[in-house]
């Protein structure tokens, strides 16, 4: 053994000098493979990922457990990159290998996730995950990525200085989970239920687990932060959308992240991995692997300084049950030092492939008869369809929110007029309107070119980003010579990125200075915002601003969406997917306090919590005005008595409880009362002072987009709840339903109404003391223990 060991250290040098670039799909009909178990399509997926494992000596398998795998050309096992990127279309990465020209030189690419979340519309959401799904796999069998995709990140987006806030559908759980559910329905599954048998379009990656949402603030950095979590914030708040992924969803992999979560480095925490993830969960159905963030493995020693060396670290996230080691720094992960110093085991190393290799045989990578799902056959023309390009503008148009206007929009340009566009992000297009993680697209729609191909009559200067040397001479003497300005500002990853938080959340101070001096020429001015969250305040107050529109980041069709809404070839329909604070907000907590609730060193965070916001979380406006009410038996004053007791025996039919289904459907009734037609989203939250104080303001259950709603016309829509819409979490992560008064609540609408509606009942379970357990949260030993309450 001692000379094998030996003999394994001389590998690095070896895997330098390979080409871990992706190639074609490994032969299944030639040797050396065709006679492994691998490509025996009459076992299952565990037995020929585990015939393939038994067929490597233990030197191949050493350098196979990173990112940029050299392959095992012994067995017929090409070269394989695991990092690839698809956020919100194909994506540069290592993995993935754009043409310079012709085919393969593109993809499409949507809004970011924060835009899309704002259209509250989970079909949309499903029919972009499965886009991106088919031309992922098309470049895949062309051999330009890899099956994996490390997306999505459902990190809640709780602080609006997070610099990847952009990246994720906002900042409630509930949102979270529903996006994630419907992104890999679509993405993974081509829309289809998961199933034992059927293969996955790809393989998506939830990320990043868990507690993640600080990049570069004050000093203190990702790779050496700690995440100090209570355990009620993380079952409540940080995990739902993991467990929607890992337990509902059976998502192919999951990123751990960079950080600590109280004390323990997330790539080596076998209690959120095994115990959480694994067992509590049951995320152990296909195979289902966990690969580290990038060089996350070199900061458990480098940076968290919670082991010696780089073996150590290895040894350490590998037993704990890491299975893939992403490396920026070739060569920090000493997978072979661990094995060589015996801090992993070679059990341990073959059940980290086992998973892998499982996860590509269930997405088709090993396969020798003809492919039955049709997923190989899908080439160049299965990119860029004209479908793909109209779901692009979708994304982007569903998801762009009217936050103020005095009655200017929708607007007519007429002949005879001139407009004033002002603003970095009218002309710009990569740096600006795609956001983060973006791949290319195959053209790029500016809101100047939208608005030149409406043959508007334009008038177009720069504007600042955050430059306080900006000549602002050329962008006024455009507004003097128009008749209206529309003015596009906001913030863009200059500002917000990965790696780069914010410390202010207020208009950057150059361009407020141009909005002041623009607001001085008595013409009208339309802001459209891009961007996540800033304080609106100085534009709300400013009266010569008519019309504020918030587009995020929409991709590469922002330009025509932006405009279909400014003129009302769409009637917007967004919601706010966060809650925009005021600027003193930053001042009030730091960005390392990972609590939710109120206290004396923090007013709270998100709408749940949070009371003082300048516009809040589900906030929006229209071209026309509803009715909102509830109906069937949830009319009227009196609250309604509900029993469950199907949830005190389990006999709901569900393996979980917090899934066991609401004794009744809730109807709503939404009639348009104005005279544009419009779509409407329908936001459901649960009001309670059920169970022991602090209790949330309200917090969201159920939300539906109704399209195309004339004049007139009533929709009903029926919301299905469960046992999970009413649950608590306790202290210690426990979930209880307790007995008492539940409020549904309708509040606000797209009119900017102050209403509310709510419909009550009282849920008596008859039994157990007044409460029900709904979930016996997994503890931690003392060495994982969360902070107390």
């Amino acid at each position: 053994m001692k000379a094998l060991k030996q003999l394994i250290s001389l590998w690095p040098a070896l895997i330098l000098a390979q080409n871990a670039s992706n190639s074609h799909y490994p032969s299944c009909t030639t040797l050396p493979l065709r006679d492994n178990p691998v490509c025996d399509e009459s076992l299952d997926p565990a037995a020929r990922a585990a015939g393939l494992v038994a067929a490597m000596n233990i030197s191949e398998k050493l350098v196979i457990l990173i990112d940029h795998s050299p392959g095992i050309p012994r067995l017929g096992i090409p070269a394989y990159d695991w990092w690839g990127e698809a956020l919100h279309g194909v994506a540069y990465s290592p993995a993935v290998r754009f043409a310079m020209t012709g085919e393969f030189s593109s993809a499409t690419s949507f809004a970011n996730p924060i835009t899309i979340s704002a259209a509250f519309d989970d079909e949309l959401v499903e029919r972009v995950g499965k886009t991106i799904g088919v031309e992922a796999r098309a470049f895949a069998n062309a051999g330009r990525a890899g099956l994996d995709f490390w997306t999505p990140n459902i990190n809640p987006f709780k602080d609006p200085r997070w610099g990847r806030g952009l990246e994720t559908p906002g900042e409630d759980a509930f949102r979270v989970s529903q996006y994630v559910k419907h992104l890999l329905r679509g993405m993974e599954w081509a829309s289809e239920e998961p199933s034992e048998t059927r293969s996955r379009h790809i393989i998506a990656t939830c990320k990043h687990f868990a507690s993640y949402d600080l990049e570069r603030w004050e000093g203190i950095v990702r790779q050496k932060f700690d995440a100090q979590v209570r355990m009620q914030d993380l079952v409540e708040y940080y995990l739902p959308s993991f467990r929607q992924c890992a337990r509902d969803s059976n998502v192919g992999s999951i990123m751990c992240a960079y950080n600590r979560v109280n004390g323990t480095p997330a790539c080596a925490d076998s209690y959120m991995m095994q115990t959480v993830l694994r067992e509590h969960w049951g995320w152990t159905k296909h195979g289902n692997y966990i690969v580290s963030d990038c060089n996350a493995v070199k900061n458990i020693w480098a940076d968290h300084n919670w082991t010696s060396t780089a073996a150590q670290a290895a040894g350490k996230a590998f037993t704990a049950g890491m299975d893939n080691v992403c490396e920026v720094s070739r060569g920090s992960t000493d997978v072979i030092g661990a094995f060589n110093q015996s801090l992993v085991s070679e059990e341990v190393i073959d059940t980290s492939l086992k998973r892998q290799f499982e996860g590509l045989v269930r997405a088709g990578y090993f396969q020798k008869s003809p492919d039955p799902t049709g997923f190989r056959s899908y080439g160049w023309n299965s990119v860029n369809t004209d479908a793909a390009a109209n779901l692009a503008k979708q994304s982007a148009t569903d998801g762009i929110t009217l936050l103020k206007n005095d009655g200017i929009l929708p607007v007519q340009f007429k002949k005879n007029q001139t407009v004033a566009i002002i603003g970095m992000w009218a002309n710009d297009t990569q740096n600006r309107m795609l956001g983060n993680y973006f791949g290319r697209p195959p053209y790029y729609r500016s809101p100047l070119w939208a608005a030149r191909q409406l043959n508007i009559s334009t008038l177009y200067a720069n504007g600042p980003v955050s430059n306080t040397t900006f000549n602002q001479s050329a962008a006024i003497e455009a507004a003097r010579s128009s008749d209206t300005i529309l003015y596009f500002g906001g913030i863009d990853g200059s500002i917000e990125a990965e790696d780069l938080d914010r410390t202010e959340i207020t208009w950057p101070a150059p361009q407020l200075s141009l909005l002041s001096a623009l607001s001085k020429l008595g013409k009208p001015i339309i802001v459209v915002q891009l961007g996540t969250s800033l304080d609106n305040s100085p534009l709300l107050d400013n009266p010569s601003i008519s019309a504020i529109v918030w587009a995020g980041y929409p991709g590469m069709y922002g330009g025509p969406a932006v405009f279909d809404i400014l003129t009302g070839v769409k009637a917007p329909a967004g919601r706010l997917p966060i809650t925009q604070y005021p600027a003193e907000y930053a001042k009030q907590v730091n960005m390392t306090d990972m609590t939710l609730r109120p206290s004396q060193k923090s007013p709270g965070r998100t709408y749940r919590w949070y009371d003082q916001a300048v516009q809040e979380f589900g906030y929006g406006l229209g071209y026309s005005n509803f009715s909102v009410k509830f109906g069937g038996p949830w009319s009227g004053d009196d609250s309604k008595t509900v029993a469950f007791p199907s949830l005190g025996n389990t006999e709901c039919g569900k393996e979980y409880r917090d899934l066991c289904a609401f004794p009744q459907k809730v109807p709503v009734l939404v009639k348009n009362e104005g005279k544009i037609t419009s779509d409407y989203s329908v936001l459901i939250f649960a009001k309670s002072e059920a169970g022991p104080k602090p209790w949330p303001k309200k917090s969201l259950v159920a939300y539906q987009r109704l399209r195309d709603i004339k004049p007139g016309e009533e929709r009903e829509v029926e919301f299905e709840l469960t046992v999970g819409s009413f649950s608590r979490v306790l202290d210690n992560g426990d979930s209880i339903l307790y007995d008492g008064e539940y409020c549904l609540v309708w509040e606000g609408g797209l009119d900017g109404g102050d209403g509310e509606e709510q419909a009550c009942l009282e849920i008596a379970q008859g039994e157990g003391g007044g409460l029900a357990l709904v979930d016996r949260w997994p503890q931690p030993k003392p060495a994982n223990a969360t902070l107390g309450a």
